[in-house]
């Protein structure tokens, strides 16, 4: 609308302006027509200067100004001002037409028709659009999804592309004409890129070659009846039997005030489920679904909303992700130092349980220690692991009451490392001995601790009673989820009998960074740290101090049957070891790859004390649909301990690949990683029109945008362009009719204010 007045008033289309060259080119004629109109000024201002009018001064100056005014702008008709452009010679450049074949292009949002059957139609053979251009330009035609290939048509296109890469098909297109004549090219999409790839580097090239890209928009920039999960956040590994919390984000348009379900599938069994009531438009939604692991593997989870009717796209409804259930033993070192109750309780919470071990070292007497648990009898013979290879073979570590005195400064300084550089997960426990009563206030544990030791002996507050509630941050945890949703475990809190503490006051600060799960508040309303988390290196640290959380099974309100007690310190220790790196550890640099494409696998390698070596040997044995092949790795040189690999997935399906490192002839370890191999949707998330990125490709390169209505502008405006073989062109611009309108206008405002001064 905005362009059509501008031609109407300026003859051409704003292109023309921005192209050209602004010139004078007056005639002899125009050097005497000059010299009248200049006599005429002159004696404007000699007349109005006489003329005595009721406004005194400022009249003539008005007068004055609006005749000097009208007499200029007729000298600048008479001089013939012109724009020079460079208009490209018909047929004698090449002109690349990129048209998206990806899977976005069969939304229907195009005045109730798909944007590809709209691009079929203005870009047919025989469209007024390709005919223009034809006319003008020896035209080559692209189809482009995960690259750019020759078409003959827009009718050949299907449509069936699961990516869209922008920068490497703009790439492709200015290579595969480099040498030629290019006015430019011609880029028709909806602007999705469905890469993690830099449009940078393609930019900087085509501006340096001089070739300028025409984008065309195709469909709305939002949908106007659609839900879309946005995000989900899930582990790539978990512990079998582990209850999964997973924060989904999900935005909408058109459905707000609607109730939805987000269901949670598991090879098509529903395994969670969460209702959410949609907001206003626009507002993403953070939506918490449970679900636990319950079958060994790799597993292929979908998040999915079933689709509401009059939703103008239903495959953004659901989200795929592959998690790897492993169904293994993970072994904690318990050290308790005194019996009492704690231990024991704990002990049996976890019995049951068959994917956590916990090998319990009890010391009774000096140098005397009772064992539990353990899978041969020479372990933990001596008491507490001597050697950080020792502990090392443990993924988590539990402190009970137990004083620092009890540990040579290596080996405290050796669980400070089972933190930090292990990766291991540390969990101390109240009690008379533990914490600051047990004089651990400037140790390097205390350094790994989410919470600030104060130097000192026995608190003189005495034990408190504390009646425990999540925190604000808590209540969404994994660990506080003791019934089947959270309204449950907020009714289970609530009743749970009060725990004692004897670590009071050195527990009140948590450290920067450090999260405050639980919290407890005594007789007095004071409140105290129950349960604090970090991050430390590689692994992390929790303290729990209270000392007799065998209430929650044993006291007189809980019925025999009630399982709190055992639900908490199952899902406590399960938090505690997960994410603990092993040896070798392998990642992928995505859960999903298209058939075809290649796989970067990436293994950190460690030895027994998990000191990174760069002198391994890495083979991945990596198992696909249709056979194994061995893939040597090979260390990056970017990192200690970094050995990087390739394959190629060549056909849909689940790839997994075992990477066994050994050192000389001693074994190191091995770690699994799972890859699959299928189209993608991402084409179909935030399928709205992007208009910026478009825009971006136009105004870096020197071309323009057009949205799907301005689009039969677009071969006028190629044409001048200026790149290629050209030919200059002068367009008058004195017969304008902004120029027209604007004399009238100064002549009909110099009458009109004469009047109103009395000079009419």
């Amino acid at each position: 609308m905005l362009e059509s007045v501008f031609q109407l008033l300026f003859n051409y289309r704003p292109v023309i302006f921005q192209q050209g060259e602004f010139r004078l080119v007056p005639s002899m004629g125009s050097y005497i027509a000059a010299a009248l109109i200049l006599a005429a000024i002159a004696g404007a201002i000699l007349t109005y200067r006489a003329v005595r009018a009721k406004s005194g001064g400022r009249a003539r100056l008005v007068l004055i100004s609006l005749r000097v005014a009208t007499l200029g702008l007729m000298l600048f008709c008479l001089f013939r001002p012109v724009l020079v452009v460079r208009a490209a010679v018909a047929q004698q450049n090449f002109l690349a037409v990129l048209i998206d074949d990806s899977r976005s292009m069969q939304i229907a949002d195009v005045n109730g028709n798909t944007r590809g059957a709209f691009v079929q139609e203005q870009f047919a053979p025989d469209s007024a659009v390709m005919r223009a251009l034809g006319d003008k330009f020896i035209v080559r035609t692209f189809r482009f999804s995960s690259g750019a290939n020759r078409v003959g048509a827009a009718g050949e296109l299907t449509f069936g592309g699961s990516q869209t890469k922008l920068g490497s098909t703009l790439d492709s297109a200015r290579q595969e004409l480099a040498g030629l004549p290019l006015a430019g090219l011609v880029m028709v999409s909806d602007g999705a890129d469905t890469t993690d790839e830099s449009l940078s580097d393609a930019l900087l090239a085509l501006k340096a070659a001089d070739v300028p890209v025409f984008t065309v928009g195709v469909g709305d920039a939002s949908l106007s009846r659609d839900i879309q999960i946005g995000r989900v956040s899930v582990p790539r590994t978990v512990l079998k039997g582990t209850s999964v919390l997973v924060d989904a984000v999900v935005t909408h348009t058109g459905f707000a005030g609607e109730t939805v379900t987000l269901d949670v599938e598991d090879e098509g069994r529903i395994v969670g489920s969460q209702e959410l009531k949609l907001p206003a438009a626009g507002e993403p939604t953070a939506v918490r679904v449970r679900f636990t692991a319950s079958e060994a593997g790799a597993r292929l989870f979908k998040f999915r909303i079933a689709p509401r009717p009059g939703e103008m796209v239903s495959e953004n409804n659901a989200r795929e992700t592959l998690i790897d259930v492993r169904d293994r033993r993970e072994k904690i070192l318990y050290f308790e130092g005194e019996p009492r109750f704690e231990y024991k309780f704990i002990r049996r919470a976890v019995e049951e349980d068959p994917n956590l071990e916990v090998v319990g070292l009890q010391r009774t007497a000096d140098n005397k220690y009772y064992r539990q648990g353990l899978d041969d009898a020479d372990e933990l013979a001596a008491g507490f692991p001597k050697t950080r290879e020792e502990l090392f073979a443990y993924r988590g570590l539990i402190l009970g009451s137990i004083e620092a005195g009890a540990f040579t400064g290596d080996q405290l300084q050796m669980i400070a490392d089972f933190v930090e550089r292990r990766g291991g997960g540390l969990l101390m426990l109240g009690g008379p001995r533990a914490l600051g009563e047990g004089s651990y206030a400037g140790t390097p544990v205390a350094d790994v601790l989410p919470v600030v030791l104060e130097r000192g002996g026995k608190s003189s507050e005495g034990f408190a009673r504390l009646k425990v509630q999540p925190t604000r941050a808590g209540i969404a945890h994994a660990v506080a989820q003791l019934g089947a949703t959270e309204g449950a475990s907020s009714a289970i809190w609530e009743k749970l009998p009060t725990l004692t503490s004897v670590n009071y006051l050195p527990l009140q600060s948590a450290k920067p960074g450090a999260t405050v799960i639980l919290s407890g508040t005594d007789e007095r309303r004071r409140d105290q740290i129950v349960l604090a988390s970090q991050r430390y290196g590689r692994g992390k640290a929790l303290v729990f101090p209270v000392q007799d959380s065998w209430q929650w099974q044993m006291h007189a309100d809980m019925a025999v049957e009630d399982m709190t007690h055992e639900n908490y310190w199952r899902q406590l220790l399960r938090w505690l070891v997960d994410g603990v790196p092993g040896h070798v550890e392998v990642h992928t640099s995505t859960e999903r790859v298209e058939p075809g494409e290649t796989v970067t696998l990436t293994a950190d390698v460690v030895d027994p004390t998990f000191v990174e070596i760069n002198d391994a040997r890495a083979v991945a044995h990596v198992e696909g649909p249709k056979g194994t092949i061995d893939v040597p790795l090979q260390w990056t040189g970017e990192r200690s301990g970094q050995y990087r690999g390739t394959f190629v997935a060549p056909d849909g399906g689940l790839y997994t690949a075992e990477v066994k490192a050994t050192r000389g002839e001693t074994a190191l370890g091995a770690g699994v990683g799972q890859v699959r191999a299928a189209p993608g949707d991402d084409e179909y998330f935030d399928a709205g029109m992007n208009a910026a990125r478009l825009r971006r490709i136009a105004d870096e390169t020197g071309g323009r945008f057009y949205a799907a209505s301005e689009v039969r502008a677009m071969p006028e405006d190629v044409r001048y362009s200026g790149r290629g073989v050209t030919t200059t062109e002068e367009r008058d611009l004195w017969h304008m009719p902004i120029l027209l309108a604007l004399i009238l206008t100064l002549m009909c405002a110099e009458w009109a204010y004469r009047r109103a001064v009395g000079l009419a």
